[in-house]
This record gives structure tokens, C-alpha cells and sequence, in this order.
């Protein structure tokens, strides 16, 4: 498909703005999780999408950079489906007009940042869908919102078959509680966040743990959501404990924790 031609383009024209640097800490988690960076280097050609850029290109040449220093031989593909965006290929990223059918690519990567906020819920899971039907078989998709400048994020990871998880990342140096990264919760989740719901209940867990941390506070905000996420697992919520150190505070939870279809 070349870009400006309209037949086959799935998908609608949304605002587009974006900034350098505002996918650092999707960026940052991605080239860090193991399961992605395997399916990558284990691809003949690894081909990583990102879907819906925006009116610039930075972030998906932030993209590109980053994972090239974990998989050296990545192609990056940067699809918007406004003709006026398509830029010329610079930085080792391709450039064309595409949406949700992927322009006909076979990627083993799809990050699709702040591109259905603007939709209607009930038009997420068939989004999902066209988009899992043009992955690599082993592949993954990372779908997620942020804030304008990228200090609190969160997204889904889904494969071919269904969502897997759900990670809330923020800046702790600008965010006072967990709870502030709902206003940029998915379109899948950001109607649930109520009490009772699975990501309702999540929210006020990592409160009330983050609030018992208190005494941590002196060691920094990032110590003090180590210790308030080491609470969370002995609660009994099942969210990752990562192994590294890391800049972001996070938090991964199974899917099936804030499914919506299972509250």
C-alpha cells in the first residue's frame, strides 16, 4: 500500500500529538521484557510496527533506537493513517499510511500509543482484533495511553489470542499516589474504574499499600513503592516483582485481574 492511497485503510484520523521522549517509559519496558525481546531475536527478519505515530515522527524513532540495543537487526515501520503525517524514512525507521490492517505487514512487535483513547469502548476489542490478526505468530502487541509530556503511562500487552497484561508506569518524582495514573487508564478499562471492578479494586490496593509505606518516604518514592508492592503481593493481588532496578515505579498485573468481562 502506498502512502496516500485510501483503499484498505482501517481505522480513523485522531489528534496526533505526541513529543520526544513521551514513550520513554513503554520504550524503556518493552526493550526490558524479556518475552518481547525474545520473540524479536528469535524472527529471521524481526519487524516491529509502530501504529499511529502522530504529526511527528520522534517516537518512533525513539522506538527504533532503543530496541536496536537489544536487537541489533530490528526494522521499524512508523504507520499513520493521515496521508499529511507520512514522513520521508530517516534514523533507520520506514515511514507509510497504514492503520489498523498494519498495511499489510507481518510484525512481531505493535505498539499502538494513545490511538484508541480517542475511539469508543465498544470499538477497542474489534481494534484489538484486526490487529492480532495481522501479528506474527509469536508476537506481541503493546497498546496503551499516556499523559502529554509521558510521566504516567499504561498499557496492555495482548498476543495473537487474548490480553495478558495490564502495567500502570509513573514518574515517582511527580505523582503522589498510584491511583493518579487512572485518568490515562486504556479505553478498555477507563469506564470501570469504579468500586467493585477489577481495576477499581486494584487502584485502592496499591493506596492503601502505598499509604501503609508511609515510613519509607525519607528513602524516596521509588523505595517506597518496592516496599508498598512488596504488600500488595503478600495481600494476595498477583503483580510482578521485577528483578532489575528500575526508573519508573510500575505495576504488572495478569489481565484477568482487571478484565472487565470477568467483574
Amino acid at each position: 500500500m502506498q502512502p496516500g492511497d485510501r483503499r484498505g485503510v482501517d481505522g480513523r484520523i485522531t489528534r496526533g500529538t505526541t513529543n520526544v521522549g513521551r514513550l520513554r517509559r513503554v520504550d524503556r519496558w518493552i526493550a526490558g521484557r524479556a518475552e518481547i525481546v525474545e520473540a524479536l531475536r528469535s524472527a529471521p527478519s524481526p519487524l516491529v510496527v509502530d501504529l499511529g505515530y502522530g504529526d511527528r515522527p520522534d517516537t518512533a524513532v525513539d522506538l527504533h533506537r532503543r530496541l536496536t540495543d537489544v536487537v541489533p537487526d530490528v526494522e521499524t515501520v512508523g504507520l499513520e493513517i493521515d496521508p499529511a503525517r507520512v514522513v520521508a524514512d530517516r534514523d533507520g525507521v520506514r515511514f507509510a499510511r497504514g492503520g489498523f490492517e498494519l498495511a499489510g505487514l507481518r510484525p512481531h512487535l505493535i505498539r499502538a500509543f494513545n490511538v484508541l483513547r480517542q475511539y469508543d469502548e465498544e470499538q477497542v476489542r474489534p481494534s484489538w482484533a484486526r490487529m492480532q490478526a495481522g501479528l506474527a505468530p509469536d508476537g506481541f502487541i503493546v497498546e496503551g495511553t499516556c499523559d502529554e509530556i509521558g510521566r504516567r503511562c499504561t498499557w496492555i500487552v495482548l498476543d495473537r489470542r487474548e490480553p495478558r497484561t495490564l502495567t500502570l508506569a509513573w514518574d515517582p518524582a511527580h505523582t503522589d499516589r498510584p491511583s493518579d495514573v487512572a485518568e490515562r487508564l486504556p479505553k478498555a478499562l477507563i469506564h470501570h474504574n469504579v468500586p467493585g471492578t477489577g481495576i477499581g479494586e486494584l487502584l485502592a490496593a496499591a493506596d492503601r499499600c502505598w499509604d501503609a509505606a508511609a515510613a519509607w518516604a525519607p528513602y524516596g518514592p521509588r523505595f517506597r513503592w518496592l516496599r508498598a508492592r512488596e504488600a500488595l503481593v503478600e495481600s494476595g493481588v498477583p503483580c510482578e516483582q521485577p528483578r532489575r532496578r528500575e526508573h519508573d515505579n510500575t505495576l504488572t498485573v495478569p489481565w484477568s485481574v482487571v478484565d472487565p468481562a470477568g467483574n
